[in-house]
């Protein structure tokens, strides 16, 4: 049979309405919180959360959306939310939408229907533009996909900066023709991509630049493509991981070197980017502060519900290794 809160209290010696105190985190003294958790230790009761819901508003249970779960990023992000979470003492609740709106509309009512205390999103870019919309009775806080107003706490890091960065660092190293390849699904890819223009025009040279959905294979076959054309540029950003990856598989199916033929350099600093060889210059995302402080904003939020709209905006660090030696 299940045991329940009077089982509790009877090992215990306390009444029921102690053992609710205790496990609610209200005040009573430290010998019957002993006691309470001894009991409850001795019997292995477990709470009814579903019941618990019911009664409050607050689950104690923070929702996290992201966008694609194949792209390494926001697998760390997702490590860095439950991490901070958990140091907070809440639990997190996990979906993820694989870039699909329809999909995302779903999870979002689905976090209304489950109570959760807030949200964390990364949204998609048509939900994005679409959030504005609806009306939540928990906080939302966008991470790592924001425009630059919204009605939400922002944690992002600097996308325009951070593209910049990388082609103020190519050209140093003698390139003239940087092209890029974005990211067409999100807003990352595109501020990364505005960035990217506004940095080729201001050294006075040409943008050459393609789009495309954070799908590795087509990423790889219109790399392919362009790396076996004489158009071919000297060096290419890509936008994030995914890209990255599918840049290091077209240079070796079209037999270029790297960076004797073309210079590579991306986003976000997997495991494998020192590894190969040459290493991969990058730009290294703070995951772990978005993480850390997209659950700060939340409680925050929780706590003060009318207080000013929080935008942070993170800085990248550019880590630079071979793929972007000088020529």
């Amino acid at each position: 049979m299940a045991v329940g809160i009077k089982d509790v209290a009877k090992i215990a010696g306390v009444s029921p309405a102690s053992v609710s105190r205790v496990l609610g985190g209200g005040s009573v003294s430290d010998k019957v919180r002993e006691k309470v958790l001894n009991a409850v230790k001795a019997t292995g009761y477990r709470p009814n959360m579903a019941a618990r819901r019911l009664r409050s508003n607050r689950t104690e249970t923070i929702g996290l959306i992201v966008a694609d779960l194949v792209n390494p990023f926001f697998t760390a992000i997702t490590q860095a939310v439950e991490s901070a979470a958990y140091k907070a003492g809440m639990r997190v609740m996990f979906c993820n939408t694989g870039e699909d709106p329809e999909r995302e509309e779903m999870y979002l009512r689905f976090m209304q229907e489950e109570r959760v205390s807030g949200l964390i999103v990364a949204p998609t870019a048509q939900g994005l533009k679409s959030l504005s919309k609806w009306s939540f009775d928990f906080p939302l806080v966008l991470i790592d996909r924001a425009r630059d107003k919204e009605k939400f706490d922002v944690i992002v890091m600097n996308n325009h900066t951070a593209a910049r960065e990388l082609v103020t660092h190519l050209h140093s190293q003698g390139y003239q023709r940087i092209g890029g390849l974005f990211g067409a699904t999100s807003i990352t890819g595109e501020q990364r991509k505005e960035g990217y223009i506004e940095a080729i025009r201001s050294l006075g040279l040409k943008p050459e630049i393609k789009s495309l959905p954070s799908t590795a294979i087509v990423a790889q076959k219109e790399l392919e493509a362009w790396f076996s054309s004489a158009d071919r540029p000297d060096a290419i950003i890509l936008s994030n991981s995914l890209f990255t990856r599918s840049a290091l598989m077209a240079a070796r199916a079209t037999g270029l070197q790297i960076p004797d033929d073309i210079a590579i350099a991306g986003f976000d600093d997997e495991p494998w980017s020192s590894l190969v060889d040459p290493g991969i210059t990058v730009i290294r995302q703070p995951v772990e502060m978005m993480g850390k402080e997209a659950v700060s904003a939340v409680i925050q939020r929780i706590e003060s519900p009318n207080a000013p709209l929080r935008r942070l905006m993170l800085s990248g660090e550019c880590v630079i290794r071979g793929s972007s030696r000088k020529r």
